[in-house]
């Protein structure tokens, strides 16, 4: 098997407006692909990134909630490259988004913070 590279990420929600809104209108990814799943009573939305990656962004009617935060098992969290980490904060939160204070990291001595989705999801950007 050799891998190609990352086909997309999933992440759920329990409140399709808001994250909706959230990934397009904050964040700024592009709609690929909406479908409402009549059988699952789930939407479906396929966001692009850059044109490179893609996010799929899925509705359910109540899903579980993470076990603990941050350091449950499974996804840490999502990390998104930025050529200016203090002018995407300023974004951000110029859009209401509440923003950790930028920290640097230790091996790589590049700028990185976190923030969250409108569930909780755990999101990093990182300057590249």
């Amino acid at each position: 098997m050799k891998i190609k590279s990352v086909h997309h990420i999933a992440i759920i929600t329990d409140d399709y407006s808001t994250s909706k809104k959230f990934y397009t209108e904050i964040l700024g990814f592009a709609i690929v692909r909406e479908v409402f799943r009549k059988e699952r009573n789930s939407y479906k939305l396929d966001l692009s990134v850059n044109g490179k990656y893609q996010i799929e962004l899925f509705s359910f009617p109540s899903p579980g909630e993470r076990g603990s935060f941050p350091e449950a098992k499974g996804l840490r969290h999502l990390a998104f490259a930025v050529s200016n980490i203090e002018e995407a904060v300023i974004e951000l939160q110029s859009k209401g988004v509440k923003v950790e204070d930028i920290r640097i990291d230790e091996f790589t001595n590049k700028k990185f913070t976190f923030f969250t989705d409108p569930n909780g999801q755990p999101l990093e950007l990182y300057e590249e």
